[in-house]
């Protein structure tokens, strides 16, 4: 008898996953011939997992992060196929993005009610006074499926009005993760390197500050999205070795969360900052410094 209801239950589960579609072709131009080119890795372990086996782990977390790089399409075409998939596996409770700041926040309730009602937007980049320097020809898609769904679209940033206040009173943050001075002194590389050397020296703290602000934050509305939440924002923010997830443990959410990292071909993820990543097709290498020095 218990044979039989082991038996059961194995073809219970069986029946309730779902298979998931084949992800999204490259689009990005470059790394096609690497060898590491749709290879999804479990870090932990060192293991190959197929797209099944992910969305199956992270359809069990309550939070799920992931991380992008901003200008690469087939990040944005993964997300979109990410978000179906895990949907088909079970409800999706929200979903976050750091694109959106608090004073979109009504506009896009108020588009996502008209969306739902079979009266979308016209011009969903206005409606939702979407910000250009994040571009919408990659951010389109996904916004506009999401605006679709019975979940709510969540804002996960900070507005310039608070970003400003930051610059001039930079407030003290709390706990023990986020606050260690290898998390701190990283950071403050990145910020360096990232501006090309250019900002004074004088200008750092505040910008740490921002840095530090903006991953809070993102925590903070992750604890109080419905949940399972997802969180799409840039990878740096996402690591557990240096963003958001320091800020989940500090504020008591340090359990129950899943970082997925896309990361292009080519590029080196560990365990320290993820718990999967899964490598794309690269964009061309811009000298971002170049430009600044002009």
């Amino acid at each position: 008898m218990r044979f039989l209801l082991l038996c059961a239950f194995s073809l219970l589960a069986a029946c309730q996953s779902h298979s998931v579609t084949p992800p999204p072709t490259p689009i990005a131009p470059q790394g096609r011939d690497h060898a590491d080119l749709g290879v999804i890795r479990e870090l932990a372990s060192g293991r190959t997992l197929t797209p099944q086996e992910l969305v199956e782990r992270l359809a069990a977390a309550p939070r799920v992060l992931v991380g992008e790089q901003h200008d690469n399409p087939d990040h944005h075409a993964l997300q979109l196929w990410l978000l179906r998939e895990l949907a088909a596996q079970r409800p999706q409770g929200s979903l976050l993005m750091e694109m959106l700041n608090p004073d979109q926040q009504a506009k896009v309730d108020a588009a996502q009610v008209a969306t739902r009602a079979g009266q979308p937007p016209a011009d969903a980049f206005t409606a939702l006074a979407w910000q250009a320097n994040w571009d919408w020809s990659v951010y389109g898609a996904l916004v506009t499926y999401a605006l679709r769904q019975p979940y709510p679209l969540l804002a996960a940033n900070l507005d310039r009005a608070q970003i400003m206040q930051i610059y001039k009173q930079r407030p003290v943050l709390t706990g023990e993760a986020s606050t260690t001075q290898q998390v701190q002194a990283t950071l403050l590389d990145d910020i360096r390197e990232s501006h090309c050397g250019l900002l004074p020296e004088a200008q750092m703290p505040a910008m740490l500050a921002v840095q530090q602000q903006r991953d809070r934050r993102m925590a903070e509305r992750l604890m109080a999205a419905p949940t399972p939440a997802l969180l799409l924002a840039g990878a740096f923010h996402v690591r557990k070795d240096l963003g958001v997830p320091l800020h989940l443990k500090d504020l008591g959410a340090g359990e129950g969360n899943a970082v997925l990292i896309l990361a292009e071909a080519g590029k080196t993820v560990t365990a320290d900052s993820a718990d999967y990543v899964w490598y794309t097709a690269a964009q061309p290498e811009q000298d971002h410094c170049a430009k600044l020095r002009r």
